[in-house]
């Protein structure tokens, strides 16, 4: 039995009590030592102990990107400048098919450019959708060194964890064809979250308080959003964008 498998310290954050429980659960049936929060705080960046283990971070952090703190905890990470936004999709990504196992070093090989976890931080694991190629978008801003399909087997996550633990990368299968799409995604990862929390009826107040930004700056990433997608109005920025599953 590995190392990584048996001394991971992993904490999960999800927005759901029910489903922070039952991945909890499952990841203790894999030998972890876990902890779960239902936000972002000091300790789930990896500054400071996880809860109830004074002087013990988290080695991983798993995320599901498709719950409201899971996409607020991977944009205050990608603010914290643990990744490069993306451009553009390298050539050897944009040859990959799925099926072809992109795990661990393979992901590496085959140019998926995700980035390593920040010296003194957890390595970040996110369970995401194919559906949803923002939260990728999202996800590798934010350094993750694991993206796990959450509609896929249940042992990858164990194995997107040990490979994170140990400075290793993990990319499902299922992911690949929508990693690439998220890399030409034209919004950033601050346009998707604001025009996100647009499309959930958040006014530009509560939009700026809730990202700690300026009313006039939310206005710009709207208008700049609405641009970067040919739209004629926010209304139709949000249509055009889910649609793509951009937000």
């Amino acid at each position: 039995m590995s190392r990584a498998q048996t001394t991971a310290r992993v904490q999960v954050i999800h927005s759901s009590g029910v489903l922070r429980s039952a991945l909890v659960a499952l990841l203790e049936r894999e030998r972890f030592q876990v902890t779960s929060a239902s936000g972002f705080s000091r300790a789930s960046s990896g500054a400071t102990g996880a809860p109830g283990t004074p002087g013990a971070p988290a080695t991983v952090t798993v995320v599901d990107g498709s719950c409201p703190v899971g996409a607020a905890h991977l944009e205050r990470r990608s603010l914290q400048g643990s990744a490069k936004e993306p451009t553009h999709a390298t050539p050897a990504l944009a040859a990959a098919r799925p099926g072809l196992g992109l795990a661990g070093a393979g992901a590496e090989r085959a140019g998926i450019g995700l980035a390593g976890a920040s010296r003194g931080r957890a390595a970040l694991v996110v369970l995401a959708g194919a559906e949803h190629p923002g939260v990728l978008r999202l996800a590798y801003a934010a350094g993750a060194l694991g993206l796990v399909d959450r509609d896929g087997p249940a042992n990858h996550l164990a194995t997107a964890i040990r490979l994170a633990a140990g400075g290793g990368r993990y990319v499902d299968d299922g992911l690949a064809m929508s990693l690439l799409r998220a890399m030409d995604m034209p919004l950033s990862p601050r346009e998707v979250r604001v025009l996100s929390r647009a499309a959930q009826g958040d006014s530009v107040a509560e939009i700026a308080r809730g990202l700690c930004l300026s009313h006039g700056t939310v206005r710009n990433y709207i208008a700049s959003a609405t641009r970067k997608v040919g739209a004629r109005n926010r209304v139709d920025a949000i249509r055009i964008s889910r649609a793509a599953g951009w937000v």
